[in-house]
């Protein structure tokens, strides 16, 4: 089969071949014919090494969804030409976290992609457990934005407990995360403030746009007339924590789920005894939150800026980074 495959780190070492042999599955598993991959930054730090991947040689893709092809035989939920989409989360199912229903914090788990062979190929294969189905009627671009770049917002939420009416302010709104954050926190009823100098995340649900990163404690204290916002999501990192954390609000709550511009921060911790202040880290999401976006999945959107083919992969992780870059990218099989 045809793959994006790397033996070694760096982005100069990923080649397409058309020669890789197509992955076998167990009797739990499922083969999947990939339509859409999402790009991901953690597909970016796969290859360049700044995670450990394995196996080796390597095929990324942390956001898949495709068809099913063929089930192994003790696969009861799926037939051959389901539409699907692929929960990323490695786990046992049996350690105290996945018990208690947080999959993603899995003892000896992971992410597909990263810890097992992904989705930049035109077959992938992975357990039943992993493997939801698909409304008939939703897109491609949506169905493969769905296993990182809509769950990870929307359990970050769920864990700020975000409420109706509260202030919302979202650093990065107009990125991945970002612009699936806006939807959610505006079906969850709250007042959002989106951080972009993007005019269009007001398509999305934005009430407020902030497009100086220089003036957001600012803006957030006039536009909530002093109280400052309930929830802060800022997963960008360092270059903006000293304004995110100052527009926290009184018994607020900041939650990040990455840390792009870097991670080491400063801390007034007097600052959030005073204040009540929680701070959040929130990971992915557990199979129960795949399973309620995807029944809300007709309701969202993505803005997609470019579609590569799998031949061009290289190119569209390049791309990934790029000042120019507008929306999604994605890579169709």
């Amino acid at each position: 089969m045809k793959a994006a495959i790397f033996e070694k780190p760096g982005l100069e070492n990923l080649k397409v071949k058309l020669d890789v042999d197509e992955p076998k599955i167990t009797d739990h598993d499922v083969l999947i014919k990939v339509k859409m991959s999402g790009v991901n930054p953690i597909d970016h730090f796969a290859i360049s090494g700044a995670r450990e991947t394995k196996p080796i040689p390597h095929i990324p893709g942390v956001e898949t969804a495709g068809e099913v092809e063929k089930t192994g035989k003790h696969v009861t939920s799926l037939k051959q030409g389901d539409r699907v989409v692929v929960y990323s989360r490695v786990f046992d199912g049996m350690c105290d976290m996945c018990l208690n229903g947080y999959e993603m914090l899995c003892r000896s788990g992971g992410i597909i992609g990263v810890m097992t062979n992904g989705g930049f190929a035109e077959y992938v294969a992975v357990p039943e457990k992993n493997v939801f189905k698909i409304p008939n009627d939703i897109e491609w671009g949506i169905a493969a934005s769905l296993p990182v770049t809509t769950i990870t917002p929307y359990h970050a939420l769920k864990e700020a407990a975000l409420k109706v009416n509260e202030f919302l302010l979202i650093f990065g709104a107009s990125g991945n995360t970002g612009m699936m954050a806006t939807q959610f926190g505006k079906k969850m009823g709250a007042k959002v403030i989106a951080v972009s100098k993007d005019e269009w995340v007001k398509d999305f649900g934005a009430d407020y746009v902030i497009d100086d990163y220089d003036k957001v404690t600012e803006k957030v204290n006039e536009f909530t007339q002093g109280k400052m916002a309930d929830v802060v999501l800022n997963s960008l990192g360092v270059a903006t924590w000293d304004s995110s954390i100052a527009s926290v609000g009184v018994n607020g709550r900041w939650v990040t789920f990455g840390g792009l511009t870097g991670a080491d921060v400063k801390l007034n911790v007097q600052s959030l005894y005073s204040n009540q202040v929680k701070l959040i880290g929130s990971t992915g999401g557990t199979r129960n939150d795949f399973r309620e976006i995807i029944d809300m999945s007709k309701e969202l959107k993505i803005r997609v800026w470019k579609r590569f083919k799998l031949d061009e992969t290289k190119e569209a992780l390049q791309a990934l980074f790029t000042k120019e870059r507008d929306g999604r990218i994605m890579l169709e099989m």
